[in-house]
């Protein structure tokens, strides 16, 4: 595959894609984590799929939008999904984890109407669905980059801001930060790179490249920082491993991406269950003495 990276441009693309996802997934995955909004990846996911769908749909019966990229309308549904979710947990504000199963199932709904105009599944459609290294273009890698860019920026200018408002809301509205502002910067951003990462890990999977990675590294991080690296350097290691091991042995690189990624959790687990119980037999037998 190295020698391929150099020769085939479907394969620097998906490389170079592989490697942004990695970084952009499990950083806004930590923020995502620590505020219990877990699901939320999974309510834009469906919402994109039903943007891709209408896309699908529109290029087929106007001729006009013939060649029109879906990840664009894709985007436009996913952004409109997570200002949804804004406006619903202000609706719902004792039962804001309403807001994001409001919009799962409107994703859904929208997704299989589309679908059933557009004749049902084709061939782009299982490509978005699952992911495909091949599919991804210049123009998607292009894109990717700027919302990179984009993303990467916001986090670095609204760090405190962001970390504030992870761990303590209340706190943070009262030390006059702009909640509502930084939270509609935050979700829009989450969309973005939900509908960024479906042509590599597929829309249904990459709400698992946004948790896997920050579950693993909670185990084993002592500071949120850390938790940040982690998860950052077990999403590079998912995706990258997972793009190898798909080549080699012929298999679908969103799901190779997101089992590698299971894998790398059951041995953080495991490693952090033996570090507890040396510990515990470390200080039994100091007691002993």
């Amino acid at each position: 595959m190295i020698q391929g990276i150099f020769h085939y441009e479907f394969l620097q693309n998906a490389f170079l894609t592989g490697i942004l996802i990695g970084i952009l997934a499990p950083l806004l995955g930590v923020f995502i984590v620590v505020r219990r909004l877990s699901l939320i990846a999974d309510a834009l996911s469906h919402v994109t799929l039903a943007g891709i769908a209408a896309s699908l749909l529109l290029e087929r019966n106007v001729a006009a939008l013939a060649g029109l990229n879906p990840l664009y309308l894709g985007m436009v549904f996913s952004v409109g999904g997570s200002l949804f979710i804004e406006k619903l947990r202000g609706v719902y504000k004792h039962y804001q984890e309403l807001a994001i199963p409001i919009i799962l199932s409107s994703g859904i709904g929208l997704g299989v109407i589309f679908i059933s105009l557009a004749n049902g599944f084709n061939t782009d459609l299982f490509s978005y669905l699952f992911g495909s290294v091949s599919a991804v273009s210049r123009t998607d890698l292009l894109v990717i980059f700027i919302i990179s860019i984009l993303v990467i920026t916001v986090i670095i200018l609204l760090y405190k801001e962001l970390f504030l408002l992870s761990f303590d809301e209340e706190h943070a509205k009262a030390s006059g930060i702009a909640a509502k502002s930084i939270h509609f910067i935050f979700i829009v951003m989450v969309a973005l790179v939900i509908a960024a990462s479906m042509r590599i890990v597929g829309i249904l999977l990459v709400s698992s490249l946004m948790t896997l990675p920050v579950a693993a590294s909670i185990r084993l991080a002592k500071g949120f920082k850390q938790t940040i690296f982690l998860s950052v350097l077990f999403g590079e290691i998912s995706v990258l491993g997972g793009l190898f091991t798909a080549y080699y042995l012929d298999l679908a690189p969103g799901g190779t991406i997101v089992m590698l990624a299971v894998l790398i959790l059951v041995i953080a687990i495991f490693y952090k269950k033996l570090i507890i119980k040396k510990h515990v037999l470390s200080e039994v037998e100091s007691s002993e003495r």
